[in-house]
């Protein structure tokens, strides 16, 4: 659409004024088309409106035109948890503390302020500044477009070992931008219950292992010998619970916890290098860092 009223422009600024006005009144009328949608079904159908919110398209036309079902803070905390499994296997954890608008503005203005409280261990594990980037920024600005940003509260007295709040926001903050770029990668859906699989995504070699329902993917190094990962296979440790998923390197049988970011087992200053794998769109995506490649 973009395009086409930047072509609309090389007829000169009535042209441009007229497409515009032209887009805000298909908009309108598509907008009052579906709040009656919704209204029908709001009245006909017990939870309706929760099925519309429940498909990512339909939710977003909802957020464009204020039809949605839930209030910004209900869908920020949907947002949250949505990444929390990942922040989870870091040994992280992060609390909504609260949701803040300038002056009189409400949602329906935009420019919310979103503060979040980040916990945990995350043992120097690199990847950590890029999932908090690109997950927890993603997910909560799709879910509420009229956030402007995302503030984390700092703890002064925080125990060696937390999550360096300041650190891993700089780049949200920052006139950079953000230090990784989302990458679909469709292809991840082959991989079956306890599978592993090599799979290179924006030029990275990735190990990519599903455990249950998840999919945790990590860069394909051994932190341990800096050989591939290929022929690596997931292994349960005798006495633990189903879930626990050990990987061992085929070249120096280094042990990594692939559920708790990679952790190595034999010596606790080496990890694999995790990265975020989210589904966006619908599709798998994996966020991989700037500048990094294999």
């Amino acid at each position: 659409m973009e395009t086409l009223l930047e072509a609309s422009s090389a007829g000169g600024t009535a042209a441009r004024e007229r497409a515009e006005q032209l887009v805000r009144e298909v908009v309108d009328l598509y907008g009052e088309g579906l709040a009656r949608v919704v209204r029908i079904l709001a009245e006909h159908v017990e939870g309706g409106a929760e099925w519309l919110a429940d498909d990512d398209l339909v939710a977003s036309l909802l957020l464009v035109h204020g039809l949605h079902p839930h209030d910004v803070k209900t869908r920020v905390r949907a947002a949250l948890e949505s990444v929390r499994p990942y922040l989870g296997s870091h040994g992280g954890d992060v609390e909504l503390m609260g949701i803040e608008f300038p002056g009189e503005r409400g949602p329906a203005d935009g420019g919310g302020v979103v503060r979040l409280q980040l916990t945990g261990s995350c043992k120097s594990c690199p990847s950590s500044s890029v999932t908090l980037e690109l997950a927890v920024q993603d997910a909560v600005l799709a879910a509420a477009p009229e956030i402007a940003s995302i503030e984390v509260a700092t703890q002064p007295d925080a125990e060696p070992g937390l999550i360096a709040a300041e650190s891993l926001f700089s780049h949200v903050h920052g006139p950079s931008g953000p230090a990784g770029t989302w990458c679909p990668a469709p292809e991840l859906e082959q991989l079956g219950p306890g599978e592993v699989g090599g799979f290179v995504v924006a030029g990275l070699p990735l190990l990519v292992c599903r455990v249950g329902d998840d999919l945790l993917a990590y860069r394909d190094r051994c932190p341990s010998c800096t050989h591939s990962l290929a022929g690596a296979v997931l292994a349960r440790r005798a006495g633990h619970p189903a879930g626990d998923a050990v990987l061992r390197c085929p070249t120096c049988h280094a042990h990594f916890d692939v559920v708790h970011a990679g952790a190595g087992l034999d010596d606790g200053d080496l990890h694999l290098e995790p990265l975020p794998v989210l589904i966006r769109d619908g599709v798998h995506s994996v966020a991989v860092p700037l500048g990094v490649s294999g």
